[in-house]
């Protein structure tokens, strides 16, 4: 399994990498908006949007992706460890 997380805040790029490793998800992480990130999404099984750190710009990319390819999109307001483990385990749980 794959997830693209868009947004959250650059200090804890580890963080979320090591959550995604630990419920044997691949992970990319984007908390900066790249000229490219259409192309260095590809087609995760999931797009995790930390809504509070992010631009709208972003959020319309990471929208427009999942639509296009039918994959599911969770938002949060918050970016913390404890929202991205809630967010796995409720996914988990509807999958």
């Amino acid at each position: 399994m794959s997830v693209v997380i868009i947004g959250g805040h650059d200090r804890m790029v580890k963080q979320y990498k090591e959550i995604c490793q630990k419920y044997h998800w691949k992970a990319k992480v984007f908390t900066q908006m790249s000229g490219d990130l259409k192309k260095q999404i590809g087609t995760p099984d999931l797009f995790v949007l930390f809504t509070n750190t992010v631009s709208h710009k972003m959020v319309r990319c990471a929208v427009d992706e999942a639509k296009r390819s039918n994959i599911p999109i969770v938002r949060s307001h918050t970016s913390s460890q404890m929202a991205l483990k809630e967010i796995f385990e409720s996914y988990i749980r509807s999958a």
